[in-house]
């Protein structure tokens, strides 16, 4: 699927995202959004910020992978954060980073929540 990013020069400087993407071509793919869970149901990374952004973004590339398609295909998403603050932020961005590494970023927008569907990740991230 053609993917064209694009970031006008009058928008503030990307961070983590872009601004805009256009996609053309016919497959289109939902991923359910992904916690820090093994296969298993075991929580990866009680309190910690970085182990459970890592292991959520590991299990969306599991799931992208099942379908044939990969982080650059993504063009959307949206990442709730439970309880955030500066220290959770920067956690979540090096995990996303040592995860996804340097690949184009999809247009994005991240939401601060009080709260998970889960009771023990309250504290963490999910992509």
């Amino acid at each position: 699927m053609p993917v064209e990013r694009i970031n006008p020069p009058e928008l503030i400087p990307p961070q983590g995202h872009t601004h805009v993407v256009r996609a053309t071509g016919r497959t289109t793919l939902y991923l359910s959004g992904q916690g820090a869970y093994t296969a298993d149901g075991a929580l990866v990374g009680a309190d910690d910020h970085y182990a459970q952004t890592k292991q959520a973004f590991t299990n969306v590339l599991t799931a992208l992978a099942a379908a044939g398609a990969t982080w650059g295909d993504v063009v959307k998403a949206t990442y709730y954060v439970a309880r955030m603050s500066p220290e959770a932020l920067e956690r979540f961005a090096a995990a996303m980073h040592d995860v996804i590494g340097e690949e184009s970023p999809p247009a994005a927008t991240m939401v601060g929540v009080e709260c998970l569907a889960y009771p023990e990740i309250d504290r963490k991230s999910v992509v």
